[in-house]
């Protein structure tokens, strides 16, 4: 599975739940339950890379702009959330997380932000085809800190400096 292949699943799964992250993971499981085990292990590589790419403080940053804190499950979670918003979504994030405010039509911090499930979603396909739990895929380990410079993710004031246009959409 190429590149491309990864984010034509997330879209498709994601247009199909009209946007619901769990539904979205649902459609995605059903998806990947219909390719062979090494697919789903390629699968699962794309999007634990993506995953480990999206460790960055200001990401953390963002994320606690947009769901009004974020610890560190959540903000785990929300890295899934955001790989499940596709390519243009997530990389535009990556490269200037205050960007999300362009990037997103809507957001509900009761439904989105929160991609549990579609962490697992490949673990989920996997273990139904071949009823034994995913290997190790071999990718390095997420580094212990997030990437970039660290700074206090519960100070308001440092948030709305450093992502003025999230700010002001979402919490002023």
């Amino acid at each position: 599975m190429d590149e491309t292949e990864f984010w034509e699943l997330i879209d498709s799964a994601r247009d199909a739940a009209e946007g619901d992250p769990e539904d979205q993971a649902d459609v995605l499981v059903e998806s990947l339950t219909r390719l062979d085990p090494d697919s789903v292990l390629d699968f699962a590589r794309h999007f634990e890379s993506r995953y480990n790419r999206a460790y960055l403080w200001d990401l953390w940053g963002a994320a606690a702009v947009l769901l009004d804190g974020a610890s560190d499950d959540v903000f785990d979670y929300f890295r899934c959330w955001l790989i499940g918003q596709g390519r243009e979504v997530f990389e535009g994030a990556l490269h200037d997380p205050d960007t999300l405010a362009d990037l997103l039509e809507d957001f509900d911090e009761e439904v989105d932000g929160d991609g549990e499930d579609l962490g697992y979603a490949a673990d989920e396909a996997y273990e139904q085809l071949t009823g034994t739990e995913t290997p190790d895929l071999g990718l390095a380990p997420q580094p212990p800190e997030p990437l970039g410079t660290a700074f206090d993710i519960e100070d308001d004031g440092e948030l709305a400096r450093r992502f003025p246009r999230l700010w002001e959409r979402f919490r002023a």
